[in-house]
């Protein structure tokens, strides 16, 4: 058939039927949408949102003003759902371009207006259910899904273009693309991966365009205006916002209209925005080599069909994705060969969004890739299967195309009859046919049963659970140590969106090592604690209001103290009267500020959140005097001794607070309930948060046993058992059920359990 669109045909896009598909998906993420935070960098972009702050560089200032608009908005129920239902509204957008784009490929080969709307619908529904994009749709971990539902609509807008390139009208589509393309670059970087594609459809389907002075100065000026909210991180950087990641602003300490624009602004905010924190290597020195990473797309592209997948599932699962593969380059083809006009934009949009991305991304090994290579190479600290949620999104138009391609062949196979189109008499399958080989649609279902409990976060209230518990470890006013991203954003999240536990200071080893994040904990202003809010174990305690910042320091000295510095002796460490020796290392300067922290704060609270593994027992050389308190390991003014029932050294964990962690585990902690109602903890990178309350509760049974509290250990254990089975720890469960007793002869345990929350803060990987 002709690749040009028949005016025999009076093409009108079916925005009706898109708009009904887009409704329905969005009801799909409604229903599987999660009421609250999750791990990684969730609760960092919600709370940024809520109180208009700058998550990390570049600070995605686009997506901080619509997720503002969205926790105003009077639904979702709380401020976490709002944001996550502007994921859900975005990635519904996108499903509806993607019906459109499709139904338009089409219209030059089906007749029929309700034939090209089957083909939409499928590419609605295999993009919306394609495991990332469902699961970034029902969680707003990030900018992912405002910059899916942007790219889509640059897609759309070019492709209607492609047909009418002349005109006053194409001249206006084009401004508004290259509009919404820096809009996207305000969201995030790939809001441009468009625009190659954009541009090489100009070049071939109207050269001239490109030597027109006049249209490109307004398409310059489109682009500029787009990325125009980038002007407010001064401004608002200068407000401190609670949340303010790389500090573009020349203020230090007080909003001053001569700094707002200052010298020292500008170098900030050239920094912030040009992500200079990163210190990514070029792209022509390969992290890892090019086959593996293209191995790393095709992991994650055989997630998007069916996302669990253990023992004899694997097999199906890479059948699967083998169907779906070929679906999308049959589709491919058959894009090229009946619709030249379109294809000159999705070809190479398509091309962008896979192999250009995976090189331009150079990522290492996957964090589930491979796994017979172990630790033997370097790996990323989490899976990141979202880089390509553009790639599995777009790549449904292609599978629906092959998927119709493959319906009309079975279809002309069981019966053809011809059919006057216009000047010409064509073969078409009889009504009856399109019936008989309608079954083989039901493909596109199956990554809606294949990843429903996968991507389904309803009811998934631990993230944040596990932050009330690790802030209610801490007494009132403490300072808590932190080492990553899943042990301070969420509290970030618990503290600014909810109003959890404001007096605990958050002290995140990563940042430390940044001069902006040190000058904040300088300016920090002491926040008080609410009692009646508080866990009823501190109520009656007498806890004076600390009268400074936790870091007693000029912002002037702090900015003196070097990244780094190797220390080449054993060095002595005293504050009151804890003593202790620091082995030679590198220290850096996050290692200084935690120990200027303990010297400045003698009559302070100070805990080291125990996913920080060794760091404070074994790096710094405090373990004789940090005691567990539930989720976190105080730092005691003097080495404490073991007193019968209340204190106990248990090997592996050193002095446990019995008293202390029972009464925090059976009336303070609410995240084994929510994990268990759970029923599977999603992301594996960041199992060892569930973990930690195995080996919790694993302890303080065998601590409660040993001093004949059997019926308490039982039931504790059988919590923590509870835990295991539902994040599919038993192994470790078991591990732990092997070791002797608890004070047994002969017991040489190994250390206790290590639960490092990946350190992707400071110098994570670009956003």
């Amino acid at each position: 058939m002709s690749s040009t669109v028949s005016a025999d045909l009076d093409y009108r896009p079916s925005y009706l039927a898109a708009g009904i598909a887009a409704a329905l998906v969005l009801i799909l993420y409604v229903v599987t949408l999660a009421p609250s935070t999750a791990m990684w960098d969730t609760s960092e972009y919600i709370a940024a949102a809520y109180i208009l702050g700058l998550p990390h560089p570049p600070g995605n200032p686009f997506f901080v003003l619509i997720g503002k608009f969205f926790t105003l908005m009077p639904i979702g129920g709380t401020i976490a759902a709002r944001v996550n239902i502007l994921a859900a509204v975005s990635s519904a957008v996108s499903a509806g371009m993607w019906f459109l784009i499709t139904e338009r490929v089409l219209v030059s080969w089906f007749p029929q207006r309700w034939q090209r709307i089957v083909g939409g619908s499928l590419a609605a529904l295999i993009g919306a259910t394609s495991f990332t994009v469902w699961s970034q749709s029902v969680v707003n971990e990030k900018v992912y899904t405002v910059s899916l539902a942007g790219l889509a609509l640059v897609a759309w807008l070019t492709v209607r273009w492609c047909d009418e390139p002349d005109g006053p009208k194409a001249d206006r589509l084009l401004v508004l693309v290259a509009y919404l393309l820096g809009l996207g670059y305000a969201n995030h970087m790939a809001g441009m991966l468009a625009a190659p594609a954009v541009a090489i459809a100009v070049l071939i389907r109207r050269p001239r365009t490109l030597v027109r002075p006049w249209l490109i100065a307004a398409c310059l000026g489109g682009g500029l205006l787009g990325i125009t909210p980038f002007a407010t991180q001064p401004i608002r950087a200068a407000y401190f916002p609670a949340i303010n990641e790389g500090e573009p602003t020349g203020c230090r300490t007080e909003l001053k209209a001569s700094c707002t624009f200052s010298e020292g602004t500008w170098q900030a905010f050239k920094y912030n925005f040009n992500r200079e924190q990163y210190g990514k290597p070029p792209v022509v020195e390969r992290q890892a080599p090019i086959g593996a990473q293209i191995g790393m797309w095709w992991l994650y592209f055989k997630w998007q069909w069916l996302r669990d997948a253990h023992g004899d599932r694997e097999a199906l699962q890479t059948t699967l994705a083998t169907i779906f593969l070929i679906l999308g380059l049959m589709g491919g083809w058959v894009h090229w060969q009946r619709d030249r006009r379109s294809f000159w934009f999705f070809g190479p949009l398509m091309f962008t969004m896979t192999l250009l991305l995976i090189y331009y991304l150079n990522f290492k090994y996957g964090y589930s890739q491979a796994p017979e290579l172990g630790d033997n190479v370097p790996r990323e600290v989490r899976d990141r299967d979202y880089f390509y949620l553009w790639s599995f999104s777009g790549w449904s138009v292609w599978a629906a195309l092959g998927l119709v391609y493959l319906w009309e062949t079975i279809a002309a196979l069981v019966g053809s009859e011809n059919v006057r189109l216009g000047r010409e008499t064509l073969q078409l399958p009889r009504k009856q046919s399109w019936l008989i080989a309608a079954p083989v649609l039901a493909l596109s279902f199956i990554p809606l049963f294949g990843n429903w409990n996968a991507a389904s976060r309803r009811y998934d209230t631990t993230t944040r659970d596990f932050a009330a518990d690790l802030l209610n470890s801490v007494e009132p006013y403490g300072i808590l140590v932190t080492v990553g991203d899943n042990d301070t954003f969420p509290l970030w999240y618990a503290q600014e969106v909810e109003g959890i536990r404001q007096d605990v200071i958050v002290a995140n080893t990563s940042l430390l090592n940044t001069d902006w994040y040190t000058r904040q904990l300088i300016r920090a202003p002491v926040r008080p604690y609410d009692a009646a809010k508080g866990p009823a174990i501190y109520r009656n305690g007498n806890w004076p209001k600390p009268s400074g910042p936790p870091v007693k320091m000029t912002m002037d000295e702090a900015d003196q103290i070097p990244i780094a510095f190797d220390m080449r002796e054993p060095q002595q460490f005293t504050a009151g009267k804890i003593e202790a020796t620091i082995q030679p290392r590198t220290l850096t300067r996050a290692d200084i500020f935690v120990l200027r922290m303990i010297k400045d704060n003698t009559g302070r609270p100070v805990y080291f959140s125990r996913t920080s593994g060794g760091y404070g027992s074994q790096e710094l050389g405090l373990a004789p005097y940090l005691m567990t308190q539930g989720l976190a390991r105080k730092l005691m003014p003097d080495i404490p001794r073991p007193a019968g029932r209340d204190t106990m050294l248990v090997p592996g964990e050193g002095f446990v607070d019995v008293p202390r962690t029972t009464v925090l585990w059976d009336s303070v902690f609410q995240a084994p309930k929510s994990i268990v109602r759970k029923g599977d903890w999603p992301d594996r990178a960041s199992v060892g948060i569930p973990a930690l309350y195995v080996s919790t509760g694993f302890m303080l049974s065998e601590a409660q046993r040993s001093q004949g509290r059997v019926d308490e250990a039982k039931r504790v254990l059988a919590t923590a058992e509870n835990v295991a089975k539902a994040t599919r720890l038993s192994d470790l469960f078991n591990a732990a059920q092997s070791l002797p007793p608890l004070g047994a002869e002969g017991d040489s345990r190994p250390p206790a359990i290590p639960l490092p929350v990946k350190p992707e803060s400071g110098k994570k990987q670009e956003n």
